[in-house]
């Protein structure tokens, strides 16, 4: 006799326990090839196995003995449940031991962690992970580092394009996070055009270089969107032990690293597209009327100290040698020219500002501004194979569109050009032809080579 807990049976079943009992009630009640036609479309719906008419029944009388059996045994309520999928796997008719499709299970697990826009893993599993992470590295005193970066100008984006466009750039700087990180790495979609990435085992130079690498890679992605507004990467990183050892104080030192590299970014875009101004004379201040024309009311104010007659030479810091005073011409002399027409008379308004001649204005010179910045590659193992020696290499000191910059141990045998496959972290190796543009010694066996890209 099992004992009873004093509470009906129908309360403390579960609901998959209530529906088991029920069908095997219903069939109580059923005839013969009825209760069999039944069966067989039960197994092939739960275990997805086809049993011929003639042994279901059979395996169903062997699932109620087995019911029968367990709570005998335990001394405690066995469902109905349990005894099915015991019979099933000890008779090899249940591969997967779950009442369950196993893809589906996949896909609920998959949905439950991921993105569904970008296919990188949500905030909720960002947070999970962290603590993992940071556990794993106290144990084993190894840095972890975060990066948060979000886009820059994305806004923009979905205002002017909409936002299925905007919906593309999020979906490629998803592919680029994807691209630049190791199996260890892991990325995150934390926020609308947030992301961050858990970097274990490594320091803070690392983080930033690997950063700065990710915004060089976007743009190139992006280029085929042909977007008008320049959408960046925006980073901030923070590093355990340095930075904090709690997630939050990480989160915290990160997050305000990345809103000083936005400052930053809008002031200089803004100074980029701001056009060249003319600064006005000292003389004149905003909002004041120029000393140049006082009102009529006012007298004019003369300067406390004598105006400063100014040469002119083209530098006026290089004096002018005044000629000998002894020495006679040797041309003969000229009539003078002939005196410029008589200038109207000045008013004593007008002679505040002294008049003197002009050095000729120098040029200006305005820095063209890169297509991408040099993306150093320090901290990596970067490096060219020259020519096709694979034991002929040099260092990749630092990489952008136009060129690269790379190490040789002596000057001694670089060509001019030369042809040479490029291995950095994050692409797939590039083959190039360089042209030597520049060479500096730095040690006695460092030699640095600069070289262009050539089509």
């Amino acid at each position: 006799m099992i004992p009873s807990s004093g509470v009906p049976v129908s309360v403390r079943m579960r609901p998959n326990d209530a529906y088991f009992e029920l069908i095997a009630d219903t069939l109580e009640g059923l005839e013969s090839s009825a209760r069999a036609q039944f069966l067989q479309r039960f197994f092939l719906a739960i275990a997805h196995v086809e049993i011929p008419e003639d042994k279901v029944v059979a395996l169903w009388d062997e699932v109620l003995a087995r019911k029968t059996y367990l709570s005998e045994r335990t001394e405690s309520h066995v469902s109905l449940q349990t005894a099915l999928v015991d019979v099933l796997t000890s008779s090899g008719l249940l591969r997967v031991p779950v009442v369950l499709e196993y893809e589906d299970l996949k896909n609920l697990y998959r949905n439950a962690i991921t993105d569904p826009l970008t296919g990188l893993y949500n905030r909720r599993l960002f947070t999970e992970n962290f603590d993992k992470e940071l556990n794993r590295a106290r144990r084993y005193t190894h840095p972890l580092s975060l990066v948060i970066l979000d886009l820059h100008r994305f806004k923009e984006v979905n205002d002017k394009y909409g936002h299925p466009r905007g919906d593309e750039v999020l979906r490629a700087a998803a592919a680029t996070l994807k691209k630049a990180l190791r199996t260890s790495d892991s990325a995150f979609r934390i926020g609308g055009d947030e992301f961050a990435l858990l970097l274990p085992q490594t320091d803070s130079a690392q983080a930033s270089a690997l950063s700065r690498r990710v915004g060089v890679v976007f743009a190139e992605i992006l280029r085929p969107l042909d977007l008008t507004i320049s959408v960046t990467m925006d980073h901030g990183v923070s590093t355990y032990p340095q930075d904090g050892e709690q997630r939050e104080q990480l989160i915290r030192a990160a997050d305000e690293r990345l809103y000083r590299a936005k400052k930053d970014n809008h002031r200089r875009a803004s100074a980029e597209a701001a056009p060249p101004s003319v600064e006005a004379p000292a003389t004149d201040r905003p909002g004041e009327a120029p000393k140049s024309a006082p009102s009529a009311t006012e007298p004019a104010i003369p300067p406390a100290e004598p105006p400063i007659e100014m040469a002119a030479t083209p530098q006026a810091t290089a004096p002018v040698p005044e000629p000998p005073v002894s020495r006679a011409p040797t041309v003969p002399e000229v009539a003078p020219p002939a005196p410029p027409p008589p200038s109207p008379p000045v008013s004593p308004l007008q002679t505040s500002q002294p008049s003197f001649p002009v050095a000729p204005e120098e040029p200006r010179l305005y820095t063209v501004p890169r297509k991408a910045e040099r993306v150093s590659m320090a901290g990596t193992n970067a490096y060219a194979v020259l020519g096709d020696q694979p034991s002929h290499r040099a260092r990749v000191v630092d990489l952008g569109f136009g060129g690269v910059a790379l190490d040789f141990p002596s000057e001694e045998g670089i060509p001019d050009t030369l042809l040479a496959v490029l291995h950095v972290p994050i692409l797939p190796p590039v083959r190039v032809n360089l042209k030597r543009v520049w060479t500096k010694q730095l040690s006695e066996n460092t030699v640095r080579v600069g070289c262009c890209f050539v089509s």
